[in-house]
């Protein structure tokens, strides 16, 4: 599996362990975490369908560092897997650090 996807992959595994076995937030329970992750996933695909789009992309992927499969607007899959764990690390941090858990 080329590394950009295994390195997809871990950061996903690694933010839900994270948050699972030591900061127990409890955020993935909440519609606010969901309907956060929903606003921007929306603008994600915004802002990487258009540096990624193949007729004329601002940022490269080498052929062999990711499956290949790009959706919406030649987005690779990978790019999605990794803003769910900075959006959600930086929210299970963001919470920890201001109120210990969620609501």
């Amino acid at each position: 599996m080329p590394e950009y996807t295994l390195l997809a992959l871990a950061s996903v595994l690694l933010v839900v362990a994270v948050e699972r076995i030591w900061l127990r937030t409890g955020v993935f329970r909440t519609a606010q975490y969901w309907v956060a992750m929903a606003i921007v996933a929306f603008f994600q695909v915004l802002v990487d369908g258009w540096l990624t789009k193949l007729s004329a992309p601002i940022v490269l992927y080498d052929d062999g560092s990711f499956l290949g499969v790009r959706a919406p607007w030649d987005i690779p899959v990978e790019d999605f897997l990794f803003g769910f764990s900075m959006v959600t690390l930086a929210i299970l941090l963001w919470v920890r650090a201001g109120r210990g858990t969620a609501r």
